[in-house]
């Protein structure tokens, strides 16, 4: 393997590493997040009617499809894909997403092998191309969870005039579909929808959890149920909860602008090595073969790559600040 193939290598996992460690949300829900959210559906719904729901709702999702498409959406890994899709926003199907990723793919490999001649940049420019659609999706569905997140206070709002003025909580439910837009209206139709089609309001809740997995939600869907089961004045547990969520978001902004300059260091230092590798290849181009070509220098090389993945994981981890 070259000189050359060891540094593109070296620069895409850096980058690749810089991408998904530094442009995550800084106060997202993290993995202990999402497992307490899972935990939390299968205390409140038994696995067997979460699992009838989630069956019965794929079939009436097939049915509507054609022999051949239902066929494809039937093929492993779709169903994971398509509840990808459902949450990140986006309406394509399954089969379609993959058939795109894998044309692109091909075409981007000849290409890259007629201009290159080089395996390692096909394979690199080839993982690239499969990741990035991916990367996309997952980013579209934090994107819109944030959304969500941050118009569930008005949501809430709604729903508490309305059942201030004397409608039903199924009611309050429907208004916020017609008042309000983006993810907020779209999720809160769909819990409607399911309460009308003869799902008791439990597993319509639980329902909404599915498709926005975040705490927020998760307290939002908890109080309504215990509210319902235990009783209490369901306006005034309202009001509270979007008081903590407004505070949590004045707090969490204000944690993104503290930890904004750590952002800007992290990709400073990371892209630092790079850019003077190309400078002093440019200026003084017979430094770099003495570094290259001895195997000191190599293993120098692979040493500062090596703490310089260190050093991007651990800023991650100190802006990764959870609230």
């Amino acid at each position: 393997m070259s000189e050359q193939t060891i540094f593109i290598a070296m620069v895409f996992i850096a980058v690749f590493m810089l991408v998904m460690g530094l442009t995550v949300p800084v106060f997202g829900e993290n993995s202990s997040n999402r497992s307490r959210i899972r935990k939390r559906i299968k205390e409140m719904l038994p696995e067997a009617d979460a699992k009838a729901i989630t069956v019965l709702l794929r079939k009436k999702y097939l049915k509507s499809l054609s022999p051949t498409e239902r066929w494809l959406e039937s093929l492993p890994g779709m169903e994971t894909l398509a509840d990808m899709l459902e949450k990140a926003g986006y309406k394509s199907r399954a089969y379609q997403l993959v058939f795109g990723i894998l044309l692109i793919t091909l075409t981007t490999m000849i290409l890259a092998w007629l201009l290159t001649r080089i395996w390692l940049v096909v394979a690199v420019i080839g993982i690239c191309t499969i990741a990035v659609p991916f990367i996309k999706i997952i980013h579209a569905r934090r994107q819109r969870i944030a959304i969500f997140e941050e118009n569930l206070p008005d949501a809430i709002d709604v729903m508490k005039r309305a059942v201030k003025a004397g409608h039903p909580f199924s009611d309050a439910l429907r208004l916020v579909g017609e008042e309000m837009e983006g993810p907020v209206a779209q999720e809160f139709k769909l819990t409607f929808a399911d309460l009308n089609y003869g799902n008791d309001l439990r597993r319509a809740l639980l329902g909404l959890l599915h498709r926005v997995p975040s705490v927020t939600v998760m307290v939002l869907v908890s109080s309504i149920l215990i509210q319902k089961e235990t009783g209490g004045n369901l306006t005034e547990i309202l009001e509270q909860i979007s008081r903590v969520i407004r505070s949590r978001f004045r707090f969490n902004r204000r944690v993104k602008t503290l930890s904004a300059e750590g952002r800007l260091s992290a990709w400073i230092l990371a892209l630092v090595p790079f850019a003077l590798f190309i400078i002093i290849g440019i200026t003084t181009p017979d430094y770099i073969p003495m570094l290259l070509d001895d195997p000191l220098g190599l293993q120098m090389i692979v040493i500062a790559f090596f703490m310089m993945m260190t050093g991007i994981i651990w800023i991650r981890n100190l802006l990764r600040i959870e609230v």
